[in-house]
């Protein structure tokens, strides 16, 4: 099943995101190479597609697990939590519709 991972960063965290990207990036890729990642990027917190040094609220990232619970454990391993990035982490099932 589908599930969204839905987060919230802390306030001036870009720094730390900055340095734990590397090691995010390649946990999405590994979804990516076993074809269970749907979609994922982070919210810019300004209205832009760069927002340079206003840096980014959050992230979203819709993916296959075989459970609520392989979710919830995939995202709390992940690296921007171990940086301090993230305050909150939803993860919750996702039902494609369109397209």
């Amino acid at each position: 099943m589908l599930y969204a991972i839905i987060t919230e960063d802390r306030p001036a965290t870009l720094e730390q995101r900055l340095a734990a990207r590397p090691a995010h990036l390649e946990r999405l890729n590994t979804l990516q190479d076993e074809g269970r990642l749907l979609l994922a990027g982070p919210h810019p917190a300004i209205d832009s597609p760069d927002p340079g040094s206003a840096g980014y609220s959050g992230s979203l990232v819709v993916a296959e697990f075989p459970s609520l619970d392989e979710a919830q454990s995939w995202a709390d391993a992940d690296p921007y939590i171990t940086a301090g990035v993230y305050a909150q982490v939803t993860v919750k099932p996702f039902k494609k519709v369109l397209p």
